[in-house]
């Protein structure tokens, strides 16, 4: 079974206008899905291919594997940097989430 053109095209378009138009993203514990949208902005930032913006990772507890990987595993074989680190900031409470996009567009 093949999978028609269309498909494809229309979940580039769903891609595309979820990044172009978005202001901060909020990442709360998910799936593959979560994991390619967040994968799919921190990549584009990180290659500078949109401007920076606010990328939250929403519970310490449910990224910690993750965040480990990608400092123990990742970061180790130099395959990111440091700074792509910083591209994304980790939070547990809502207020914090607030605070930071609030913090980055310059409002207290």
């Amino acid at each position: 079974m093949s999978i028609p053109f269309w498909i494809f095209v229309i979940f580039f378009v769903r891609k595309v206008m979820f990044v172009k138009y978005a202001k901060a993203f909020v990442i709360m514990p998910g799936g593959y899905g979560t994991l390619d949208e967040f994968t799919e902005a921190i990549n584009l930032i990180q290659t500078e291919r949109i401007p920076r913006f606010p990328v939250v990772l929403f519970g310490r507890e449910y990224w910690k594997g993750m965040l480990e990987w990608l400092s123990d595993t990742v970061l180790k074989y130099g395959n990111i940097s440091k700074e792509d680190l910083s591209i994304f900031t980790v939070v547990d409470r809502p207020k914090d989430v607030v605070t930071v996009i609030k913090k980055f567009y310059g409002k207290s």
